[in-house]
């Protein structure tokens, strides 16, 4: 390319950078460079036109997310249905299934009681299924949304728009969202972390990824084997030493790439690779959960050097602690159609033997320490299951279908009223009818209890301004303690 060819480039690449750059995260991103503390610092000073940090007083600072991929039956679990018990192997009512679509089963499936024995607990009276004895001790610790309702009834969309806010890919995922408006607390550890168990449903990093937000604020993925980030280590023969060379000879080179391009993209690929030289220390020290006392194992259930649930909601604690502002931990396996892929019967069990014990020793692992009021946990899937039965009543092959119309999520901590059940689904647990709570109003809640109006924090792409939120949502102000 000619010297005037080149002086175009500039011209073009730098009109695009302050038009789609300039106000927004590109500045804050190139801003980091010069100021290393920039994400880590609390209450950031407001860059461009959407800055980091609260816009009000804050009540939680942390989330862990407990994302049960697949779709948990609240059928089974959490919204104990008398009608469904009395009625068990007839046909649904008409009026209940018209317009309405189904993933695989058809309208005339019958009616499916669940078979598990449900009791009231704690001074709040909450009914749960015997499948979950741990989550019993503490449920009056817990806010049970039983009106929940989403729009999609198939997984990777349902599963998209919980993480999104969009059916779509190409959105930003929650812990995206957080880590742009609020950044980071630990400069040298990531602002969204995310953790993976269990087989079934398979998963994108489309759920956890930035979406058109700087890649700086994708969820990094950590392994509970091995290296926990591919690549973090050194390999053989690289020093300390030689390794801050390499960094500083790539860094210089990305640096004039930049400094010919202004493409925000090449600041967030200086800024990873800096995070990612810090965190060869700090992470695989937070990942040793053997540095953890033999009471604290057996608390949780936890086996350390394997991968599971268990190990997984420790080291979200150990990561928490060390200043990760949104852990989120994908467990698959919930969905039970019936059959040998997933049944209601021995499937569902496994489930909730997986993550009971260790959901609930979180919880309270929080509170002994003084963070649950700072940590925001949230418990739920995609979507719920139906009251149809699918596949036949022989125990191996028992299920439910997809349903997004009315199921439960709960939450805990981190600003949430405890001890309290919001919203409920018809007699049947078929469509939420009271205190309804969409996926955007969940959204627009959480949001709210980190000191974010869900308005406010948006992110101009395309000629538009975008939110986690979309145009909807709305603050469930009955859920704030």
């Amino acid at each position: 390319m000619n010297e005037s060819g080149l002086e175009n480039l500039k011209l073009v690449t730098r009109r695009k950078f302050f038009r789609q750059c300039g106000t927004g995260m590109g500045a804050l991103a190139l801003a980091s460079l010069l100021d290393e503390n920039l994400f880590a610092a609390p209450g950031a000073t407001a860059v461009g036109s959407t800055p980091p940090g609260p816009h009000f007083k804050p009540r939680a600072k942390n989330i862990i997310y407990l994302f049960q991929s697949g779709g948990p039956s609240h059928l089974d679990l959490f919204d104990y249905k008398p009608e469904l018990i009395k009625r068990d192997g007839q046909q649904m009512p008409e009026e209940i299934l018209k317009n309405i679509r189904l993933a695989q089963i058809g309208k005339k499936a019958a009616v499916l009681g669940t078979k598990y024995k449900f009791e009231q607990h704690g001074k709040s009276g909450v009914w749960l299924s015997e499948l979950l004895p741990h989550l019993s001790t503490i449920v009056d610790e817990v806010a049970f949304v039983q009106g929940f309702y989403s729009e999609a009834f198939n997984h990777d969309p349902a599963t998209l728009f919980m993480n999104t806010g969009a059916q779509l890919s190409g959105r930003p995922s929650m812990g995206s969202w957080f880590s742009y408006g609020l950044g980071s607390e630990n400069k040298d550890v990531p602002a969204f972390v995310v953790l993976t168990t269990g087989g079934g449903q398979p998963l994108t990093n489309n759920a956890w990824g930035s979406g058109f937000l700087p890649t700086i604020h994708q969820g990094v993925q950590l392994r509970s084997q091995g290296d926990p980030v591919l690549f973090v280590s050194n390999p053989p023969g690289m020093g300390a030493e030689r390794r801050r060379q390499s960094l500083d000879a790539v860094r210089d080179l990305n640096q004039m790439r930049y400094d010919v391009l202004r493409d925000p993209e090449i600041a967030t690929r200086i800024s990873a690779y800096e995070l990612a030289y810090r965190m060869q220390t700090s992470v695989p020290d937070v990942m040793d959960i053997s540095k953890e006392p033999p009471a604290m194992h057996e608390a949780y259930g936890t086996t350390p050097g394997r991968g599971s649930f268990a190990n997984n909601c420790l080291l979200a604690r150990r990561l928490v602690e060390r200043g990760v502002r949104f852990v989120q931990l994908y467990h698959r396996g919930w969905d039970h159609h019936g059959g040998p892929d997933g049944n209601l019967v021995f499937d569902l069990k496994k489930r909730c033997l997986e993550t009971d014990q260790p959901t609930v020793a979180l919880i309270k692992d929080l509170k002994e320490r003084g963070l649950l009021d700072e940590t925001l946990i949230i418990w739920g899937g995609e979507f719920g299951r139906t009251p149809m039965m699918q596949g036949s009543l022989k125990p191996e092959n028992i299920g439910r279908d997809h349903h997004p119309h009315g199921y439960t999520v709960w939450l805990a901590g981190g600003g949430i009223k405890p001890g309290i059940t919001y919203g409920k689904t018809d007699e049947f647990g078929f469509y939420a009818i009271e205190d309804k709570v969409h996926v955007h109003d969940l959204h627009a809640t959480i949001l709210h209890l980190f000191g974010l109006e869900h308005t406010k924090l948006t992110y101009r792409f395309q000629g538009r301004d975008y939110r986690l939120t979309d145009v909807h949502g709305e603050v469930v102000k009955p859920l704030l303690a």
